[in-house]
């Protein structure tokens, strides 16, 4: 057993495979997008899900302030995608979206899409957990997850 430090910890986490989701939000038909994994599922009834953002994160303002935002489940076709987002300035002038409800922007071609309300913001740690409440999903049955585990896709 190693001792706690940030460098063993994100190490040790890293060997969780998880599913990538790019979280989007329309401000004043402004599309901003980060990639996120520390997405999960939270309740079925109602439907809930939460994801976390760091305190740090460039666009964390624009996430406290939201209402509305889209869950963008990627598939194994959309690593750049996943990858444009992760940036701090992503250009998105290449990528294509599509309106939802209650002006949410979607991402086609992705394995899911969750159009939630924002019910909850929880400041914990370095970061922000944001319960979100579904009120729309779509799926598609015929594409892969785009999985990341050891700190690279696969």
């Amino acid at each position: 057993m190693n001792n706690i430090n940030t460098s063993n910890f994100k190490k040790t986490l890293s060997k969780f495979g998880t599913g990538i989701t790019v979280i989007c939000l329309n401000i004043n038909d402004t599309i901003y997008g980060k990639t996120i994994n520390s997405f999960s599922s939270l309740s079925l009834k109602p439907p809930l899900v939460l994801f976390s953002l760091d305190k740090k994160s460039s666009s964390i303002n624009k996430y406290l302030k939201s209402k509305y935002l889209s869950i963008n489940i990627l598939s194994s076709k959309q690593k750049k995608i996943s990858i444009e987002f992760s940036k701090k300035n992503p250009n998105i002038k290449k990528i294509k979206f599509v309106k939802g409800l209650n002006n949410t922007i979607l991402l086609p071609n992705s394995i899911g899409n969750l159009e939630c309300i924002i019910e909850n913001k929880i400041p914990q740690g370095d970061h922000v957990i944001f319960i979100c409440k579904v009120l729309k999903v779509s799926y598609n049955n015929k594409l892969k997850p785009l999985f990341y585990f050891n700190s690279k896709y696969c």
